[in-house]
């Protein structure tokens, strides 16, 4: 699989990330160990969790599969810290937090340091300086090799990387992982020309429209899939709309022309989006996952790039719009 330079960094990622939100809930240890496995054997390298997904278990199960299935150092393994199950705050930046949420991740994943720290979300009533300040002590200290955001809004982001590039001995943000696909294009109108001006790399979550992309809702809600679950049909129901019916017909009518399927169109697309490092992929299984990596041989011809962001575009007006042309 491609290697990509996450932001204006040395570390290099597969251009493919494997998502590890449902493991310990949803997926378990043997589906996710052929997931891992296949993964790997792919070539891939980019391994995202974090310390709240399943509780804890996500990580957990990682770091049980890099002793013995995979080795670490093959993994660019990504965690992140911030928020809690707190029903007053649901986000916590505070430097004492950020560190102990640290620490309590390297114990569950088994491993001295994690290679991408991200802060999950921004925290409205935590000093910036303090969150950031958190990052700079945790790299300095060697538990964390690089560090990145997420969920940050456009201007977050900005204050966040500038802030951290005013100093030479604060620590560059390597990335930030939003949600895109071409279901959902809002990151196009501040985050990523943000990402992209400061050296930022984009790691698209749910770039498959949270599975709607794929084409298995068009006649209705399959049993085993997210949107038939009580827990997660939530998340699916925003994008079982008609203008996002009208996306998804014209991905299904793209991959029957390419002969591929359609969430090989959908994550091609947002894979070669410029400013994206890696689109991080969840899937319920080694096959689905095993359909998703031969992504690999797909480059989408520029036509389709192009019908696609037509029949896809988000309304952006003033203040994006060139209103010195009108």
């Amino acid at each position: 699989m491609e290697q990509r330079h996450l932001g204006r960094t040395g570390l290099r990622v597969s251009r493919i990330g494997l998502g590890t939100l449902t493991w310990g809930r949803d997926t378990d240890e043997h589906d996710a160990a052929e997931q891992l496995k296949a993964f790997w054997e792919a070539g891939g390298t980019l391994v995202d969790t974090a310390d709240v997904y399943g509780g804890g278990e996500a990580e957990y199960l990682l770091g049980r599969l890099t002793e013995g299935l995979v080795p670490r150092q093959d993994l660019v393994i990504a965690t992140k810290a911030g928020s809690v199950a707190d029903p007053y705050r649901r986000f916590n930046g505070s430097r004492g937090h950020l560190l102990a949420a640290l620490d309590a991740s390297l114990a569950r994943l088994g491993t001295d340091y994690v290679d991408l720290w991200q802060i999950h979300a921004f925290d409205p009533v935590t000093p910036l300086e303090e969150t950031l300040q958190a990052v700079d002590l945790a790299v300095s200290t060697g538990r964390v090799r690089y560090a990145g955001v997420s969920n940050f809004c456009g201007w977050q982001l900005a204050k966040a990387a500038t802030w951290q590039l005013a100093s030479g001995v604060r620590t560059r943000l390597a990335s930030t992982q939003m949600e895109y696909s071409l279901l959902q294009r809002g990151v196009e109108r501040e985050v990523l020309p943000a990402a992209r001006d400061l050296g930022v790399g984009l790691l698209p979550s749910s770039p498959l429209g949270r599975g709607v992309l794929t084409g298995k809702y068009r006649t209705g809600t399959p049993a085993d899939s997210r949107g038939a679950s009580e827990l997660l049909a939530p998340f699916v129901e925003p994008y079982l709309d008609d203008p996002a019916s009208r996306i998804v017909d014209a991905v299904s009518t793209a991959a029957d022309g390419l002969a591929t399927t359609a969430l090989q169109v959908a994550l091609a697309w947002v894979r070669d989006r410029p400013g994206v490092v890696a689109p991080i992929v969840g899937a319920r299984n080694a096959q689905q996952l095993t359909e998703a990596l031969s992504v690999e041989a797909l480059t989408l011809p520029d036509e389709i790039c192009q019908a696609l962001d037509d029949v896809s575009a988000p309304v952006h007006r003033y203040p994006d719009q060139d209103w010195s042309t009108l």
